[in-house]
Order: C-alpha cells, then structure tokens, then sequence
C-alpha cells in the first residue's frame, strides 16, 4: 500500500511539473497576446470588429428622427461590413437609403459610390474568391478570368452609369465600369462610348511569353491578408520552401510550405512552431548566428497609427530540426515601434550580420527613431543607432543595404512616407560605426514625395549599385490615377518608380522618364530577378492601398539590356488587380528560370485573397549559373558579397554583377545568386568578394547551366547534379521539374 501511494504521489507530481512546462519562447508568445489584447478598439482603423460595434452602439441610443447621425451611421457601417467581408450586408444596409428622399444629394453620392464597390465587390468574392481560378482578375480580364456569376458586375454597371450621366468627369466610377465590362467579357465593345477608356491591356509593345499561376496544384495558395514572403532553403537539403505571414496580429499566422523536392509542397505551419507566431507585415531571412541556417525576422506594427502599432518585432530561431523558436527576448531585440522595413547586413565587417530597422513615426507627439542592432557574437545584440548617427525619425516604409560607392561598407538607404529619401553613407573605421547622411551630396533630395519600397541593384552591369523607389504619392483612390493615364492626363507624381543612376562619384542621376519606368503602379510588394536570363534584371510590382475601389495591376517591367524598361504586364499575364505584397524570385522547381511568388491580399479580412505563383515557362535558350556561397570569415550566408561573372556573348565580352541579399524592401528572394548569362557558351571568369572578410577569390572556365556552391577560401566549388521529371496539373498540362538528386561533385576551376 505504502509504495502504491508513494507511485500516485510522484505520478501526481510529474503531472503538475507537465502543466507548467511551458513553450521554449512563452514569454514572447505572452507579449503577442498582450499585443492583441489592445488590438482590438474602435479606434484602431484597422479593427473593423470593434468598429462595427461602435458603430452599432452609437445607433441603438441614437433617436430614430435624428436623420444625419443614422444615414452616417448607416454609411460607416456599410464600410466597415465590406472590410469584413460581407458584401452583401453592405447592399442591405445601402440600398433603403437610396429611396430615402430626406436625404441630401452630396450624401446620396457617396453612397453610391460605396454601394457600387459593393455590387463589384460581391461579384469578386462569388467568381475570383470562392470560385477561385488562375486566370481570376488578371488584367485585362479574359477567358478563364470572365465571371460565371455577373449579377454583381451588372448591379455595379447599371449604378456607376447613372452616377457617369450626372458626373461625367468621375473618373473614380469611369475606371470601375471598364472593369466591369471585362468581369462580363464586354469590353470594349459593350462599354458606352462616352464612358469608354480605350486600349486598356492593349499588346505590350515588347511581349514575354506568359506566366501561368500555379498556386492552386501546388497548395500555395493561401487565403490571406496583406503579409510578406519569403523563399529559402530553410532545412538545407537543396529546395528552397515558401514562408508567408499575415499582418493581421489577432488572426494571421506564418505559413510555412516545405519543398518536398518532387513538385509538391508540405503544409509544415504548425510541425515548425511557425504557426504560433502571428503578425508581421514583413518577413526576411537571415543567419543571425551563423550556424548555417536561415533564421526569419518578422516586423510588426506597419501602418498603425498610435499604440496600436507598438507591435514587438520576432527573432525566430532555426533549431535545425524542422522547428523555429522566438528568441526575440533574449537576443535583445524587444522593442516596441510599428515598422515593416528591416535589412541584415555586415556594417562593422567582422564576419556578423548585424540589423538595422527603420521604424514608422506618423505625428510629432511620439517618434519613433530607427535602430541599429549590432551584433555581439554570441547570439545577442547591442543597439547603437544614437551612437552610429543613425537613429533618424521618419515614417519609415523601406530600407536597404549595400556598397553604392565600392569602399568595402556597406550604407544604407531609407525610403519614407513623409517626403524623406535618405542616403547614409557608412563611415566605418577601426571597428567603429558611424553614418554620415550624404543625400544631398549625393543629389537625392531634389524629390520631396512619399516613397515606399526601395532597393540597391545594379540594373545596368556596370559594377555600381543603382537605387530603386517607388512614389506612393495619393489623394484619392488609385483608379483615378490609372484611369488619368491611360486618358492621357498624368500627373506628375502618380505612383511612378523612380529608378537613379549610380554616377560612380558618389551622386546620382535621376533617369527616370528617359528609361521609361515613369508609369503609374502605386507599389506596395514589390522585388527584381531575370525573368529571361539575359543577364539584366528585371521588375515585378505588387500594387494598391487599403481602398476596395483601387483596383490597379500588378505591375511587371523587362529590363531591355540596361537601357530601357519595357511593360510586360499584359503579355505576362501576371497583372492581377489583387492587393499585391511581399513578392520573391526565384527558380522554384530548379528548371534554370526564376519564376514569381506573391503575397496578395489587403489591410482588412474582408480583402483577403489567395497567394500568387506565376510558374515561368521559359523564355528563350539562354544560359544560366546557380552559385551558393558560405563565408567563414565573412558572415556564414554571404549576405553582401559581391559576385561578378565574365563571358563571351555573341562575339564580345560583358559582365554580369551581384549581390548577395534577398533583393527589395518588401519581399524576400533567396539569398542563393540565380543568374542569367545570355548566350554564353562558358564562363571565362567568376570573381568573388566576400563581405566583411575582403578576401576575392577567382575561378576560370566554368561550364553554364549548372549549381555550384562555394565555401570561402575553398579552391573548388562543389557542383549539384540535376535530373528531370515531369507532373501532370489540374488540366493535365505536363510541366517540367528538375530534382536535385544532391549528388556533390568538386569541381576544379
């Protein structure tokens, strides 16, 4: 008896030990709670939960005689259902107010308008949503993409034409009936003159072959809000998977898609602790410890005004095993500041990825500066940005790094909101960090407008990195601004790219309007690659803002040999009018060209949509090089290095640069270097410049069309054998995949 009771007391024992066990990163997981805790608030412009019950409160004390407060009521109830998600709610509450007779015609026009959206709106959730297909809301809408269910185009048309018959000039209501009409398969045909914009989606003067979205067969399309992506070989066995998060902190949790290597993809969201991990407009990964695995770093808190957007950002870990942990706590990287824009760099080039973060302050009452996280070496972080003269407040929205001007540190680059565009040159000497902000010096202060997504890349080949922004400059919805173009009217500042040119003396040149790229796109997500391995890069923009009415297309551009950008979009197939985020490049099924993932969906639940892969089919014959490096005296992924390839094309010798990062501010491609080569034959030289370290490193004659990866200081590159298959899709289209069989050969330069 007595050792049956002493059994049932160290068993009662073990139990209570069990239910304290708590998760390797409680403690964070307790903070996100907190967080999502004071999420919810009315107001909080992007909690339309509680805004509905504001709303609803408001109206049950409120006397029904009192007209104005219930026609507004009405109106922002309307609003808020449709950024929930229920479009047909937001019919009923709108329509009774039409035969309202009291109420006064400037009202009666926004609620047209808004009761417009609402029809369009229902049709997108029936046809595009539930009924979801490849070609759904690519523009210009066709085929596969013209809706089954049209009562809510039609409700939309017969609306929007009466509003046009008394305000010919909206031009709001002009560019929504177009679209309209293509959800029908009428355009332009059935589309009554007067309210006709022509051409749209007319033939690219330059056409690419098109893009297929292969999301669906392949289960990567998850329904989600707006969020950030990235593309990485995460567990080390040669197939870079497909991680994806939501903004949304209350709901929206990182995916996590393992490459099983043969076509398909496994859900490993919830094997991988990924799953717990919610929030983060942005994503990135890294190798913060450099142990040779790909950590992500999640930033929180973009777009949110006030406390609301005090969102803790989150390190997470890759313990090697399938799995991650957050060790946001004790890596000393808590803090509290809403941002989206991160880049991991090598500042003080000692081998060590270090973090710097440019934070959003919207008003003068709390700023916001940004920080700079150094890294200690042994898994932890100091931050310094007030001591490095980096420590800028600014309504933050994009940042990157790079060597603008080959000194061997790396600067950095800061786009922002508030009328900011700011070049910190990095001043680093004896181990010392410092900026020196060098904007106007460097002639990029002309431009006083609202920036958003930013990048280093060297689009012309000429071995100084250029600088790439996008103008977010709105005062209405974005239609107007693409029916304005298309109708010939455009502004100057219309949500153009900006594209500067690196003069090779410290300052740039704003080349812009003679390179074609001044074209209205309003980019949100947005990332370059070589869609055609010509060896140049080339763009792809995810576009919109929160409004349902702007309905604007992605946005792609072929980069024609350095000198001019081309429009692809339509040819392309890839301008669907969806909210586009994070986008990444990258050669998915390891067939030698990039294809392109996109995070799409908007700021509410009620915008949500499905996750974009447009598979590339293959543009041309030209060859390619697959390199993955590993430093050892400089930072273990190689993140900054510099990659410069030499071959013969066509009689005559060029070169190809770049560098090792995961390309735009928002969106992250692999940091494995997938490189066109045109129509060389063989590569006469690889030369590489380890960050940090400073050491280069040269190889000669090596073959095309292969993988290779290269440790620093190795005197071979260990080559990656590829073998083909084949799997059949939906529509029983074969599609050539190539299987990394991991056989690892050295092979001598």
């Amino acid at each position: 008896m007595k050792t049956t009771n002493l059994c049932l007391i160290a068993l009662a024992i073990m139990a209570v030990l069990a239910c304290k066990k708590q998760e390797p990163d409680q403690k964070m997981l307790d903070v996100l709670d907190e967080t999502k805790h004071k999420f919810y608030h009315y107001r909080n412009s992007f909690c339309p939960e509680a805004k509905l019950s504001f709303v609803d409160s408001i109206l049950q004390i409120t006397p029904k005689s009192d007209l104005e407060i219930h026609v507004r009521g009405a109106f922002e109830r309307s609003n808020i259902l449709l950024q929930l998600g229920d479009a047909q709610a937001a019919i009923q509450t709108l329509v009774p107010l039409l035969s309202d007779d009291r109420i006064p015609y400037g009202f009666l026009t926004g609620i047209k308008a808004n009761l417009g959206m609402a029809y369009l709106r229902a049709g997108e959730i029936s046809n595009c949503i539930n009924n979801h297909g490849a070609e759904m809301c690519i523009f210009p809408i066709s085929n596969g993409g013209v809706h089954k269910n049209m009562s809510g185009s039609k409700a939309a048309i017969a609306l929007y034409e009466k509003m046009l018959a008394k305000n010919p000039d909206d031009l709001e209501s002009r560019w929504l009936i177009n679209i309209a009409y293509m959800t029908l398969g009428e355009y332009p045909q059935s589309v009554p003159k007067q309210y006709l914009i022509p051409n749209l989606g007319q033939k690219d003067e330059y056409t690419i072959k098109p893009f297929e979205d292969i999301a669906m067969q392949t289960g990567l399309d998850t329904k989600d809000q707006a969020g950030g992506v990235i593309i990485e070989d995460f567990n080390n066995d040669g197939y870079v998977d497909v991680v994806t998060s939501s903004w949304n902190i209350t709901k929206g949790h990182l995916h996590y898609f393992k490459n099983n290597g043969d076509g398909t993809f496994t859900d490993a969201s919830d094997v991988s602790r990924l799953s717990k991990f919610t929030g983060g407009l942005n994503i990135t990964q890294t190798d913060y410890n450099n142990d040779g695995l790909k950590d992500i770093f999640v930033a929180r808190g973009a777009w949110m005004l006030g406390s609301f957007g005090e969102q803790p950002n989150s390190l997470l870990r890759n313990n090697g095993d399938g799995t991650f942990t957050d060790v946001t706590i004790e890596a000393g990287l808590l803090s509290f500041h809403p941002t989206q824009a991160i880049t991991w760099n090598d500042f003080n080039n000692d081998g060590w990825l270090d973090l710097f973060i440019g934070n959003e302050t919207s008003d003068d009452l709390v700023g916001h500066p940004c920080e700079l996280y150094l890294n200690n070496k042994n898994g932890t972080f100091t931050e310094i940005a007030a001591k490095a003269k980096c420590n800028l407040t600014a309504f933050v929205k994009g940042v990157t790094s790079g060597d603008y001007d080959n000194d061997g540190r790396n600067d950095i680059f800061i786009s922002a909101m508030n009328g900011r565009q700011v070049l910190l040159k990095n001043t680093l000497s004896k181990g010392q960090i410092s900026f020196e902000d060098v904007t106007a010096k460097a002639g990029l202060n002309d431009e006083n407008h609202s920036t958003f997504p930013t990048w280093f890349w060297d689009y012309d080949n000429d071995g100084w990195l250029d600088i790439f922004i996008c103008d977010y400059t709105f005062q209405t919805t974005l239609g107007v601004y693409a029916a304005k173009e298309s109708l010939g009217k455009t502004e100057k500042f219309t949500g153009q790219p900006f594209l500067y040119h690196n003069n090779h003396d410290g300052t740039f040149s704003n080349v812009t309007k003679q390179i074609g790229l001044n074209k209205t796109a309003y980019a949100m997500g947005s990332n370059f690659g070589d869609i055609d391995n010509d060896g140049f890069l080339d763009i792809y923009l995810g576009t919109g803002n929160p409004n349902y009415q702007s309905l604007v297309p992605n946005k792609m551009f072929k980069n024609m040999a350095g000198k001019k950008f081309a429009d692809v979009t339509t040819s392309g197939r890839v301008g669907s009018l969806q909210k586009g985020h994070g986008v990444a490049f990258a050669d998915l099924d390891n067939d030698g060209d990039q294809d392109v993932f996109i995070e799409m969906g908007g700021a509410y639940e009620g915008d949500s949509y499905q996750n974009s892969l447009f598979k590339n089919p293959g543009q041309n014959n030209n060859s390619w090089l697959s390199l993955q490096l590993e430093g050892v005296q400089a930072n273990k992924a190689a993140i900054g290095s510099k990659v410069k390839i030499t071959f013969i094309e066509n009689g005559k010798k060029r070169s190809v640069f770049r560098d090792v990062n995961s390309g735009g501010s928002f969106g992250s491609s692999p940091l494995k270097r997938e490189i066109g080569l045109g129509q060389a034959n063989v590569i006469d030289e690889i030369e590489i410049k380890w960050n940090g370290s400073g050491r280069t490193q040269k190889f000669t004659n090596i073959k095309v069309n292969q993988c290779l990866k290269l440790k620093e200081g190795d005197k071979t590159f260990t080559k990656v054998q590829l073998k083909s298959f084949y799997f059949k899709n939906k529509a029983d289209k074969d599609l050539k995949i190539c299987l990394n069989t991991a056989q690892n050969n050295a092979v001598t330069p």
